[in-house]
């Protein structure tokens, strides 16, 4: 049996021995979640405000997020070495630059009866940056494609609409169909006497039909509560500023020296087990403050707060405060499935 994020992070926070949760750092991340509530920063409407994610209006909406989300991963860049940008944007923004880039020249990139049989030489098109450097894993990108336009065009006619309709507008059942039909969301590992699971990029692109449909239509899960945090590379870091999480000796010598971890290790899995149970009390410690705060000042305070929008808050964070992170160690592993 595989435990599902929640629980796989449970389970992984009681035996781990490398990462360690503080309480005292999980208030201060629901206190600068609550400031961000006040200041107007934490809001569905953020993800259809970005300037290269598509409108709710635009007929190929979910099929865009869907290609988004199955190449959602490994942006970051080895040490001395220059990053992979487009149009000036870094990581996951490059990524999306570069998708509306190909759609704005006639590409059919949304399309899976293009893109199950796209050559490694069209992906480099695609792809292709400001410099001479690629975007990392190329051919791994040209098999999720290949792999994922193929089961849309034999089970769901094309469409990853398809795939959302049967969910009955349930966060959880979209969930399992992404993991149990697209191989290259199955992103689990085993750890002591379990299969633990992540799943961040089939969370995300929940999350991110949720967030494009701001909860309505298509978009409308009614378990939303159910997702976790999306555990990547990026969220540990901010923890481990805000304080909270710990990380043994050998843990941050290892991160200080740059030294890769294997996806599936014990290191890498409890980084990412605690991140989410972290945020999973972070979410609670803010509906508490929420409550007082209402009480207190007599004021309303939009309290409809989950794991989906802690994450965009936090991630958004980090690039408005890079500078000051820059000297925070994140881990790096590189793989598919983040």
């Amino acid at each position: 049996m595989i435990l599902m994020p929640k629980d796989s992070a449970k389970f992984i926070n009681f035996c781990s021995k490398n990462v360690f949760v503080e309480n005292e750092g999980v208030k201060n991340v629901a206190y600068a979640v609550l400031k961000g509530l006040k200041d107007g920063k934490i809001s569905v409407n953020n993800f259809s405000e970005c300037q290269f994610h598509p409108s709710p209006e635009d007929p190929k909406a979910v099929d865009w997020i869907f290609i988004l989300n199955t190449l959602n991963y490994s942006f970051w860049n080895e040490k001395n070495c220059p990053k992979w940008t487009v149009n000036n944007q870094t990581g996951y923004f490059a990524l999306c630059a570069a998708i509306k880039r190909a759609i704005n020249e006639g590409k059919p990139i949304v399309d899976p009866k293009y893109y199950s049989q796209i050559t490694r030489s069209e992906a480099e098109y695609i792809f292709r940056g400001d410099t001479e450097t690629n975007i990392p894993l190329l051919d791994e990108r040209v098999k999720c494609l290949r792999d994922a336009g193929k089961v849309l065009l034999e089970k769901y006619q094309g469409t990853f609409v398809n795939c959302v309709k049967l969910s009955s507008h349930s966060a959880q059942n979209l969930l399992r169909c992404i993991v149990k039909e697209f191989e290259s969301y199955q992103d689990e590992a085993d750890y002591k006497i379990h299969r633990v699971s992540f799943y961040k990029r089939a969370q995300i692109l929940v999350g991110d039909i949720w967030a494009c449909f701001k909860g309505e239509g298509i978009g409308k899960f009614l378990d939303i509560d159910y997702l976790t945090m999306f555990a990547d590379y990026r969220i540990p870091q901010i923890l481990l500023h805000f304080g909270a999480i710990r990380y043994s000796n050998a843990l941050m010598s290892k991160l200080e020296s740059d030294i890769e971890l294997e996806n599936g290790s014990d290191e890498e899995i409890e980084i990412r087990g605690c991140t989410i149970e972290v945020i999973e009390r972070v979410k609670y410690e803010v509906k508490d403050l929420i409550e007082r705060y209402i009480k207190e000042k007599n004021n309303q305070l939009k309290s409809n707060i989950n794991s989906i929008l802690i994450d965009h808050f936090l991630w958004n964070y980090r690039r408005e405060h890079e500078v000051e992170l820059e000297i925070v160690p994140y881990h790096k592993t590189r793989c598919i499935y983040y």
